[in-house]
């Protein structure tokens, strides 16, 4: 019993204290933003990340590192996440006229009401984009036929531009990844950011020429970007506006 007593004071004594949830920040608009602290055990070194989608922060550290190191490192870069959570664009919620890209081209989002035999439940026109049902359906209804839609138009454009390359393309699917438009696995399974649809058509083809080819080449070497450039020769551009306009994507919905 002696034994198991220290047993269980050795391992109390060496369990790190808990990391207290920091207060959230005010930003310049007076939105409130919250910040997370996880430990990750695949963590090399404290880091900090901002998340456009969910407007919020979270600092990933080390297993074991101390608290007050902890704290210190977010206290000590509180004046840059400010700077960068106020540059973010707002949010835009999928509510009856919001104004929402699709394929680069802004529509008008409409509430149609209680679907009828002859309205189908969600249509992309040439202005508008129009969504029947219920108007507490009305968010879920926007994401889900879009996100059909971005399946539809990506699986498309994949299977076309895989032809060029003579490998065969797995299953294509979507997502809603915060850090990556787009993946393909050595199986040749390829997944998207379905927010891709809201972006311009030449933003699109170079994502999907992006995975594409790496069906070829899973890496970033050399022979990779000679290849996406000869799938997309004005790729350049479209890698840009992601650069400067991706984070917009992300606030939607």
């Amino acid at each position: 019993m002696r034994r198991l007593f220290h047993q269980l004071a050795r391992a109390l004594a060496s369990t790190p204290d808990p990391v207290p949830v920091p207060e959230p920040l005010r930003l310049p608009n007076g939105d409130m933003l919250t910040i997370r602290i996880r430990a990750s055990p695949r963590a090399r070194r404290l880091s900090l990340r901002l998340d456009p989608m969910a407007g919020t922060a979270e600092v990933v550290h080390p297993p074991g590192v101390a608290v007050a190191q902890v704290m210190a490192f977010l206290d000590a870069r509180k004046g840059w996440l400010l700077a960068r959570a106020a540059r973010l664009p707002p949010k835009i919620p999928f509510a009856d006229g919001a104004r929402i890209p699709v394929q680069g081209r802004v529509r008008h989002l409409r509430a149609m009401g209680p679907a009828r035999r002859s309205s189908p439940p969600f249509a992309i026109r040439e202005e508008t984009i129009e969504v029947t049902g219920y108007p507490e359906h009305l968010a879920r209804r926007t994401r889900v036929g879009l996100m059909a839609f971005a399946r539809e138009i990506l699986t498309a454009r994949t299977q076309t531009i895989a032809s060029r390359v003579g490998r065969p393309v797995g299953k294509v699917a979507v997502g809603d990844a915060r850090s990556r438009w787009g993946s393909c696995a050595r199986s040749g399974n390829i997944r998207y950011s379905w927010r891709l649809i809201m972006a311009p058509d030449p933003v699109i083809d170079y994502v999907v020429a992006h995975e594409v080819a790496h069906l070829v080449e899973m890496n970033h070497g050399p022979r990779f970007w000679r290849l996406v450039a000869e799938l997309d020769p004005a790729h350049e551009p479209a890698r840009a506006w992601l650069r400067r306009h991706g984070a917009d994507l992300l606030r939607y919905g």
